[in-house]
């Protein structure tokens, strides 16, 4: 093991994906850390730690727990295969007619500024709409009266 490493993750052929700390870490926090990572302590075996439910994705959770560990600033070795820096994860499905393409400009097309409004709404409240003026002049109607009252 390197000098200045924290965790070692790795397989074993009895616990499947296991994890262990070294002294340069108090043995709390690894074990804080570790339980958080979803590892749990081997009985009979101070320091090891396996992965609980294992066949429940278990080289991706490592993998992840090993991201986490190293983006909190401690030293972490791996296996190759659970060495999220030196293994490919598995291949990405690929959008057939081109949409990811299309995605990606309607991203940057909704990213970006719009010509279609030279300045933003404003934010006047319903009741401020303005009153038309009055008229200067009285509208004239002419109603004619019916002779009986009703129309035919």
């Amino acid at each position: 093991m390197q000098p200045g490493t924290h965790f070692s993750f790795g397989d074993h052929k009895e616990h499947g994906f296991v994890a262990s700390f070294t002294s340069a870490l108090p043995s709390h926090l690894a074990h804080w850390f570790l339980e958080r990572e979803q590892f749990e302590p081997v009985t009979g075996e101070p320091g090891l730690y396996r992965l609980s439910d294992p066949e429940r994705d278990g080289v991706r959770r490592t993998r992840q727990a090993v991201h986490d560990l190293r983006r909190h600033g401690y030293t972490v070795q791996a296996d190759i295969r659970l060495n999220p820096a030196l293994s490919t994860g598995p291949p990405r499905p690929v959008r057939p007619h081109g949409l990811q393409e299309r995605h990606s400009r309607l991203a940057q097309a909704a990213a970006g500024r719009t010509t279609q409004r030279s300045a933003p709404p404003t934010t006047s409240p319903a009741s401020a709409r303005p009153i038309p003026p009055k008229p200067t002049y009285a509208p004239t109607v002419h109603l004619t009266a019916a002779a009986s009252g009703r129309s035919r």
